[in-house]
């Protein structure tokens, strides 16, 4: 096999030496780049050549790309870099890399022409100052071609490595079988689907509850259209730790084939999860795994590729052994896995490793969107921008004083905007254009500032740039996607304060993009009903397949009850405390064992345990708070045991309303106290008017469809196995109506109106006395 590669990607493989260094410097934008080359260019003579076309074979490998230009009179070949700042603050291993592309040209050129000897040039160009700084040195054309014959072996033997496991892949994936003597009910129907996707190259919208094996349903079809279809990686994405060992638990059963998949599997997780000196900087003079880095991570690289199970503990360790970064071992290594399971913002945020990778390197990319219900929410969060006025009034009093006045024509507008509102939250039609005008005058002083003096800035500098960065690229692409807001309060010193945000609410126009760019997409949850919305919102491409996979579970393993007459409106609420609290106690009664018990808010969650302590006080019970750690969440979970007994009160939309798995007699009855409707509030009822604009169904898509999928997930705790049997209560008189039942899951029973009335004697009479526990 041949194989094509351009100097820069050659180099970028084979010549990175030295520390790594993420120091944070500045660099120019690709339209000043641009400018600076032209610049330079304008300043040579009639002579000059610029863009000189150069290739070069090695067997095996063709060698091509474009030489900046060539000086004839000087005899001088040169590259030209733009930057920003002191040019002695260019990190050592940028340099090493610029002077090994010129030298590859170099050698290119010498050979193009026979020259026996060339001078090589890198001019580094400073796009605020303007000015030039050359670094120049002559080469023999034998010193040249043996260093361009040295990368080239470091080349291809990595390419023939590759292309010797991409093949041993493809053919284990082709006699690969599945790992049970037979699929779950449902789990042959959508494996199906996802491997004629993958075949197509479509998406699919997949809906299918927990218990059919939904992440091994769609990891194996992938995995088996790979080869066929010369697919190059699967992204698993995920919103939630659980779902990327979800993930990992079924790729080992896999494992456990007697012919286990050639596959290189990575684990990627965030980098403050990774890092092993939390308290040191990311450059050789900080941290002892930054110093040689790029030295070092080519055996570490072999080491990694060679085991082939990169979780993350296997990263670590082997990080550890060859003492380089792990996070940026597997930030490498992303290049040469074939399936990477990663949190969503890794393909879908703005900066997202793995969609640039992806859109460089022009790979065929099949994603997996686990529990892809989340993704709304997390993808508004990635597209939304905020600046606080306590921020910028910290610069304004310590920054630097050349920062002064540009940080006082943005305070001004500010004001400005601040003044004219007279209520603490307003949203505005349009984004204040000369307050933009002001923070990109800004962002370009500060620029400037961090280009010259890299290094001990105060923290709240570097993050009111990297939030006004963000604004500013928000505010280019502004629509009707997202609102410009502005919230007051009277901070912590009395003094007015306020925070400007360009909130997205519509994330489809950023995510359309990202699932255009992939060869295929599948999205799975257990709730993705209707289709229109997740498809409206995530921006889909309109040829979309859906699925909506037949359940495992038969109605009689779920009792489902909604109580007659009762309202958890808020208006309401007071009124439903008592037959709530002697709702749940009889149940408690007629059928000990553990239940979870969901509101719409921490106040109506005391409220109820009040009553219910009231009304049986020898009723065991527990509750989730706010802001709970890890540790506290799991002691909330160990109540669920199958010898114990009582009452879990729970937030709807928490962490407990989802991705927890208490099967059997762990848990037996869950009570929703709630439609889930989200609060009625300024920015809701805006996004209201958007969708009834943009989808013709505001109100749905704002209210109903979003509480409705939180009712879902958190009822989806009870069944979570064939064999499992249990209550779910709907309290709220709502669930009987055919509007809202349309959106419930089919396998459900669910009673009318009149079967719904039948159970009102429940909700009445003396007060219910319960035998302690």
């Amino acid at each position: 096999m041949n194989y094509r590669i351009g100097v820069r990607e050659l180099c970028e493989f084979t010549a990175k030496e030295g520390d790594l260094d993420l120091r944070f410097t500045p660099a120019p934008s690709a339209q000043e780049g641009m400018a600076g080359h032209r610049s330079v260019i304008a300043r040579r003579d009639q002579h000059y050549e610029s863009e000189i076309i150069l290739s070069g074979e090695y067997p095996g490998l063709l060698v091509s790309g474009r030489a900046d230009g060539f000086d004839p009179l000087r005899h001088q070949l040169e590259e030209i870099k733009t930057h920003r700042g002191d040019v002695s603050r260019i990190p050592q291993n940028h340099r090493l890399l610029h002077w090994a592309q010129v030298k590859v040209y170099g050698w290119l050129l010498c050979q193009s022409r026979g020259f026996d000897s060339l001078d090589l040039a890198v001019i580094y160009f400073n796009v605020v100052t303007q000015q030039e700084s050359e670094f120049r040195q002559c080469f023999g054309a034998d010193e040249l071609e043996a260093f361009f014959l040295q990368q080239c072996q470091r080349f291809i033997h990595m390419a023939t490595t590759e292309q010797a496991h991409r093949k041993a892949r493809d053919q284990s994936l082709r006699s690969l079988d599945f790992p049970y003597p037979a699929f779950r009910h449902g789990q042959r129907q959508l494996a199906a689907q996802v491997f004629r996707c993958a075949r197509d190259g479509d998406t699919l919208l997949a809906q299918a509850t927990t218990g059919i094996g939904k992440t091994l349903g769609t990891l194996f079809p992938q995995l088996k259209a790979l080869p066929d279809q010369h697919l190059d990686r699967i992204f698993f994405l995920t919103a939630k730790t659980p779902g990327r060992q979800l993930a990992l638990d079924a790729l080992e059963v896999l494992q456990q084939h007697p012919a286990p998949p050639t596959l290189r599997v990575l684990e990627h997780i965030a980098r403050d999860k990774a890092c092993l000196y939390p308290d040191k900087a990311c450059h050789g003079e900080s941290c002892p795994l930054a110093k040689g880095f790029y030295d070092r991570l080519p055996a570490a690289r072999e080491a990694a590729l060679s085991a082939a199970w990169l979780d993350q503990a296997s990263v670590r360790r082997i990080a550890q052994v060859h003492q380089v970064c792990p996070y940026y071992l597997s930030q490498e290594l992303c290049r040469w896995a074939d399936l990477v399971i990663a949190d969503y913002n890794y393909y879908f945020d703005i900066t997202a490793l793995l969609h640039a990778l992806t859109r460089r390197n022009e790979w065929r990319v099949c994603l997996l969107v686990d529990e892809a219900h989340n993704l709304i929410n997390r993808a508004r969060s990635m597209y939304t921008a905020a600046l606080d006025s306590a921020l910028l009034e910290r610069l304004q009093r310590h920054g630097p004083k050349k920062l002064k006045r540009p940080l006082e024509r943005v305070a001004a507008h500010w004001r400005q905007l601040h003044q004219d509102q007279q209520v603490d939250y307003q949203i505005y039609p349009q984004v204040a254009d000369l307050f933009v005008v002001s923070l990109q005058k800004a962002v370009s002083a500060l620029t400037d500032h961090l280009s010259e003096q890299p290094e001990g800035n105060d923290p709240s500098l570097l993050s009111f740039y990297r939030d006004a960065l963000l604004f500013c690229r928000l505010a280019e692409a502004y629509g009707d996607h997202s609102l410009f807001d502005i919230s007051r309060d009277s901070g912590l010193s009395g003094e007015p304060q306020s925070t400007l945000c360009l909130r997205n609410v519509v994330p489809a126009p950023f995510l359309a993009e990202r699932f255009a760019t992939a060869h295929s997409s599948t999205l799975f949850s257990a709730t993705l009903s209707p289709a229109n919305y997740y498809a409206d919102l995530l921006g889909l491409p309109e040829e979309y397949q859906w699925l909506d996979v037949d359940s495992p579970f038969k109605p009689e393993q779920l009792c489902v009850r909604i109580p007659h007459k009762l309202s958890t409106r808020y208006a309401d609420r007071p009124a439903s405390l008592q037959p709530i609290a002697r709702l749940i106690a009889r149940q408690y009664a007629e059928q000990p064992g553990n239940y979870l018990a969901f509101f719409s808010s921490y106040q109506y969650l005391q409220q109820v345990l009040a009553a219910v302590r009231n009304e049986c006080p020898g009723l065991p019970v527990w509750q989730q708070s706010p802001g709970m750690s890890e540790g506290q969440r799991q002691g909330f979970l160990q109540h669920f045991q199958p010898d114990n007994r009582g009452v879990g009160f729970a937030v709807l939309g928490g962490a407990f309303g989802e991705g927890i798995d208490l099967p059997g007699e762990r848990l037996i009855g869950v009570f929703v106290a709630t439609l889930g409707l989200p609060q009625i509030n300024p920015v809701n009822e805006e996004l209201k008017q958007r969708t009834e604009r943009m989808f013709g169904d505001g109100f749905a898509y704002t209210y109903l469809y979003p509480g409705l999928q939180k009712v879902v997930q958190a009822a989806g705790r009870v069944i979570r196995t064939p064999d499992d049997k249990g209550v779910l209560w709907l309290l709220d008189e709502r669930f009987s109506q055919p509007a809202i039942q349309q959106w419930l899951p089919r396998w459900w029973q669910l009673p009318g109106p009149e079967a719904s009335r039948s159970l009102a004697p429940q909700l009445t009479g003396n007060t219910l006395h319960c035998t302690p526990i």
